[in-house]
């Protein structure tokens, strides 16, 4: 089981902003490009956000995985469910699980169910620039990805925002966890209740899933601009650091 840490890993949007991408590339980047290109992004998904999947009304109870709820469900038909007008609170999981219900069903049907065909349009063009910014840095990473069996991301982001960056950036059939309040040791807690007995491998940019994967005593691969950016992964280098370990 392969657990990506998903911001500036598999999708890069912070150093986008913020421009600490381009000024790696000490000036042969062009940083306003880059920060255009993130907020382009940054408008898109707060847009899906609240459009599509009640972020408004559920920004302040973040979980840190979709199903954490399930057991709350009662299996409610929702077709005609009023969700402006149940007065959600936190107290009240069975609506928080109901709400969580039709955000799995919208996100494990994909973008093209919920946009229409020139805003899908948009989104392709904007991937495409963006991955041409970065040096492929998308579609590399979305194709290692491919070859692995089982991926994980994992997030410090919450969790909603973070689904709707894994379909926008076509990363939408991966099983996302959120460690905005939990932690990402405990979200790699979580993933080893979900597959005991398997080999993992921990593969990010930052210090906390460094961290964590020490903890539970499981490989990290650092991701960097330089040296290991995509698209200069490989199967070799990651295989390397697992045998180490296992």
């Amino acid at each position: 089981v392969y657990i990506w840490d998903m911001d500036e890993t598999l999708i890069l949007l912070k150093s986008l902003l913020n421009g600490t991408y381009a000024e790696a590339f000490k000036g042969s980047k062009d940083v306003q490009k880059g920060i255009e290109i993130g907020k382009i992004w940054e408008d898109h998904i707060l847009k899906a956000c609240d459009e599509y999947f009640f972020y408004e009304q559920i920004e302040n109870y973040n979980k840190p995985f979709l199903d954490c709820l399930s057991s709350y469900d009662d299996g409610q038909d929702l077709s005609n469910y009023d969700f402006s007008k149940d007065s959600l609170d936190d107290s009240n999981k069975r609506k928080l699980a109901y709400r969580h219900r039709v955000i799995a069903d919208k996100y494990s049907k994909g973008l093209q169910n919920i946009l229409d065909q020139g805003l899908m349009k948009s989104m392709d063009d904007l991937y495409d620039m963006t991955d041409s910014y970065t040096e492929r840095w998308l579609s590399s990473a979305r194709a290692f990805l491919e070859q692995q069996n089982i991926n994980i991301l994992v997030t410090s982001g919450s969790l909603i925002p973070s689904l709707v960056k894994c379909m926008l950036f076509r990363l939408d059939d991966m099983i996302v966890y959120s460690s905005w309040d939990v932690g990402k040791l405990q979200c790699f807690s979580y993933v080893k209740e979900r597959f005991p007995n398997v080999q993992f491998c921990v593969i990010g940019d930052g210090w906390e899933e460094c961290e964590a994967a020490h903890t539970m005593r499981w490989p990290f691969v650092q991701i960097d601009f330089r040296p290991h950016r995509f698209p200069g992964l490989t199967l070799k280098t990651v295989s390397h650091y697992i045998s180490v370990v296992y």
